[in-house]
């Protein structure tokens, strides 16, 4: 009996225990009414650190090996069938709403979320593209300046027009055997593949229909989705051959429509399963999805992703 006593002592104690970070948590990650400085300037010193550690890693890892240069830019707008530039457009979009929703965590005003918050992808980027500018290997470029300018613009039209956000751009990724010819570019690993792959990768404009048409019957959680990728590529150059997998050494460009869901419009109470369905909106569900290639072939996935 003493023994079952002290069992049933021990759950009832985890569970309350359990309850009370549960509901430290929930508090924590619930947005605060009004400006909260407290939160203000802990948001303002987290990001700065971690911007600065970031830059400082990038710079380490990216440029720390190459020779140094004046400011210069280059035009690489023809390279990777333009899969960077949707990247730089996906990433400028997604730092922004994390700005914007800390900012928002914090009790700011609407116009200050914007202005501060919104930017913050353009920021980082337009920082890196400054490494790039004084790196000898590399320049900066004004695609990826125009890119990151999109991403942030698709971020604060919606805001300024709708008070929500109606597209989200989104990613996803499969393996390809193109990775395999260059390791060294394309990546070893699958999370370097992630990053580098561009055959693997693509990048979705993902709408929510109930939004444009909010008095059908329609669930608020489906989304169409417009995908771009590209293929037949191991260097960033059309001019360079694919020898590696002749006869098929022609790049291609892949275009997609496919469902998808908004995961931010399932409904909960709890600011902790908010927050966590927020950040994997930036991933593309795997759905039944058209597909037609640049060539004008076209196939259907049962499911792409």
């Amino acid at each position: 009996m003493r023994a079952l006593r002290s069992i049933l002592v021990f759950f009832v104690f985890g569970c309350i225990q359990i309850s009370r970070a549960q509901n430290s948590v929930e508090s924590f990650l619930k947005p605060s009414d009004t400006l909260n400085k407290s939160r203000l300037k802990t948001l303002v010193i987290t990001e700065a650190a971690f911007g600065t550690a970031a830059l400082v890693a990038l710079n380490q890892a990216w440029y720390a090996d190459y020779p140094r240069s004046d400011f210069h830019f280059i035009n690489d707008n023809a390279e990777w069938l333009q899969m960077d530039k949707a990247g730089h457009v996906f990433s400028s979009y997604h730092l922004g709403s994390f700005g914007a929703n800390a900012l928002k965590w914090t009790g700011a005003s609407s116009k200050k979320q914007l202005i501060y918050g919104a930017t913050l992808g353009l920021a980082f980027l337009t920082t890196v593209e400054v490494f790039d500018g004084f790196s000898a290997n590399w320049g900066a470029s004004l695609g990826d300046v125009a890119a990151n300018v999109s991403g942030t613009a698709l971020y604060i039209s919606q805001e300024l027009l709708w008070k929500e956000q109606r597209i989200v751009p989104k990613f996803s990724f499969h393996t390809t055997p193109y990775a395999s010819a260059r390791p060294n570019v394309l990546g070893t690993s699958v999370p370097e593949q992630i990053l580098k792959d561009y055959n693997g990768q693509t990048y979705w404009l993902s709408a929510n229909i109930h939004s444009f048409a909010k008095k059908a019957a329609i669930p608020k959680w489906l989304n169409v989705a417009v995908g771009y990728g590209a293929e037949g590529m191991i260097t960033g150059n059309e001019g360079l051959v694919n020898s590696v997998f002749l006869p098929e050494s022609e790049r291609y460009r892949q275009f997609y429509l496919s469902l998808d869901i908004d995961l931010t419009k399932i409904e909960s109470k709890s600011h902790l399963i908010k927050t966590i369905l927020t950040v994997f909106n930036s991933i593309k569900i795997p759905a039944p999805t058209f597909e037609i290639k640049g060539s004008g072939k076209a196939k259907f996935h049962l499911l792409y992703f």
